[in-house]
């Protein structure tokens, strides 16, 4: 991806700073402390997940736990416990591998589901508006906080989080990782080995609260207003 007006930009910068620009010779620090490595740092990905569990309470967020075998019929459950008769998701090669397209084209009798199509433009957007559930696979999952990571790009549009009643959200138990740290650490890593790496990033904390007035929070204000984690081993 093409960066535009970089250059000019960081020369700005520098004349605002009063100084030239600094091209070369510039090495990160080694720090002498670092705590954000050492939180949960000895956990196994068992413990990870009951961390997950444990934070999925605080968080207003439905939390499961199911195998393969057991993934449909938990989503399943899931959707109907939302009511949920029509569906925005990806197009994620992970919906064939889980069986989750096999479980929707038998369903399709009672339940309408859109996948994520770049060539209709703002219509995934419309779509999603009108949508009882979305649902997305986590890419990288932070049990510190509950947080779901996507990395969002063409054919996973950021509206399957945002803008349907409800949202699902599934968990390889392979993705989970501490927090935030090794979530920002695995960005940068891809784009040290030539990635390609996603160009928006969308950081989900169970369903849409504010706490803008005076502190007290409000689940369900501005998005879905009711999400399930499903950690699948």
């Amino acid at each position: 991806m093409a960066i535009k007006n970089r250059e000019a930009f960081l020369d700005k910068l520098a004349a605002t700073l009063g100084r030239e620009r600094r091209i070369e010779g510039v090495e990160r620090p080694e720090w002498s402390v670092t705590p954000q490595y050492e939180v949960f740092k000895d956990k196994t990905q068992d413990q990870l997940v009951e961390i997950l569990a444990e934070h999925c309470r605080v968080i207003h967020t439905d939390f499961k736990r199911t195998d393969r075998k057991g993934l449909v019929s938990v989503l399943q459950e899931t959707i109907d416990e939302f009511a949920g008769k029509s569906i925005i998701m990806s197009n994620d090669t992970r919906h064939e591998e889980y069986g989750i397209n096999e479980f929707f084209k038998a369903a399709e009798d009672r339940l309408h589901v859109h996948v994520w199509n770049p060539a209709l433009g703002k219509k995934n957007q419309e779509i999603a508006e009108s949508a009882d559930v979305g649902l997305v696979f986590s890419d990288v999952t932070l049990a510190e906080s509950g947080t779901v990571t996507l990395f969002n790009h063409k054919d996973n549009g950021r509206s399957i989080s945002l803008l349907p009643k409800t949202f699902i959200a599934i968990i390889p138990k392979s993705t989970l990782v501490a927090r935030m740290t090794q979530a920002a650490a695995h960005i940068h890593n891809m784009q040290e080995q030539g990635e390609d790496v996603p160009s928006y990033v969308s950081f989900i904390t169970g369903p849409s609260n504010s706490a803008d007035i005076e502190m007290n929070l409000i689940v369900g204000v501005h998005g879905p207003v009711k999400a399930t984690y499903i950690v699948v081993d």
